[in-house]
């Protein structure tokens, strides 16, 4: 597999210091992206969070290398590794912090308490105790949290309107990013609530992902849900393929994984999540201090759907549930 950095612009890679090319007299902003993994990308193909990001950027007015520079630092799946890389990112004189999901966000926290981070995709901001109160963190920490408990409870819904008859779910999960007790409890109860018993599947990486498959099989899991990590996005084509030769519908809060295969997502629109990340960016780089910025929610949830799979699958997709989405893959 190729492996290539997640945030790229102008088709140039943003991982090294390039502050010598501004033409200016003013401040250089490094911002360190932390990322668990990096996104599986066909050669030429363009990185969407990136020019999200970087668009957000030009329209709030800052230049690439005359106002702000990336550098990039990848666990490359190895999540042991954040907490290393982003000392390293502080070594190099970041002078602002963007970790994706919370593993990363954590690591970065725990790096510093001075240093202001932008995160995104952070699961419970105040009870991981990375900020006093949504609406003012108080610290050094800010951005956009996604509050899976309440989520998935989503995908239970839609997963029981394709599949009336499922009972078994299985809850695949990168042991890394798991829920916390209380979420994953609430997690549970609502699939109670819907007559189903949900079988928690955690591996330390992709490569255990087979193995996965094997003991959802074995368990008689009549369909899987995920907790969203960066790595099942940038392995989506696997999990897809895994997905049909397993006879297993699929439900994933990325629509890229649907794109790839997998048969529905509800959740967050990521690029989105990247654009809105910019505007934080933005705003403490013309002075305002992160704990004065409220973390927010996602505004923009999207509903995809692969026709084509559920074909494969033979099941029948509700033609109301056909009308709501924002996306049918033919």
């Amino acid at each position: 597999m190729k492996r290539r950095n997640l945030l790229i612009a102008s088709g140039a890679l943003l991982a090294a210091p390039f502050a010598g090319l501004a033409q200016q007299s003013g401040k250089v902003w490094r911002i360190g992206f932390l990322v668990p993994s990096m996104p599986e990308l066909n050669p030429g193909d363009p990185d969407p969070y990136s020019e999200a990001f970087t668009r957000q950027m030009k329209a709030a007015g800052h230049r690439m290398f005359a106002d702000y520079v990336i550098t990039i630092r990848s666990a490359v799946g190895e999540y042991e590794r954040l907490p290393a890389l982003a000392r390293e990112l502080l070594q190099l004189k970041a002078d602002i912090l963007v970790p994706v999901s919370p593993v990363a966000i954590s690591a970065a926290y725990q790096a510093s308490k001075t240093v202001p981070i932008v995160c995104i995709g952070a699961h419970d901001p105040v009870g991981m105790g990375l900020a006093a109160s949504l609406a003012r963190p108080g610290g050094n920490l800010t951005g956009l949290a996604t509050f899976y408990a309440e989520i998935i409870p989503k995908h239970l819904e839609l997963l029981k309107s394709i599949v009336p008859g499922a009972s078994r779910v299985a809850g695949l999960a990168i042991a890394a990013t798991l829920l916390d007790p209380g979420a994953l409890q609430k997690v549970r109860d609502a699939a109670l609530k819907l007559g189903m018993r949900l079988q928690l599947v955690p591996v330390d990486s992709t490569e255990q992902l087979p193995r996965a498959f094997a003991d959802m099989t074995r368990e008689r899991a009549d369909a899987f849900i995920t907790v969203a990590d960066p790595a099942f996005v940038r392995d989506r084509r696997q999990l897809a393929e895994l997905a049909l030769k397993h006879r297993l519908p699929s439900f994933f809060p990325t629509r890229e994984n649907v794109a790839a295969g997998g048969l529905l997502s509800y959740g967050e629109d990521f690029v989105d999540l990247f654009a809105q990340a910019a505007k934080y960016v933005s705003k403490i780089m013309g002075g305002v201090k992160p704990g004065d910025l409220p973390i927010e929610q996602p505004k923009k949830f999207q509903l995809a759907i692969n026709v084509r799979t559920a074909r494969a699958l033979k099941l029948n997709i509700p033609q109301e549930l056909l009308l709501r989405a924002d996306e049918v893959i033919e």
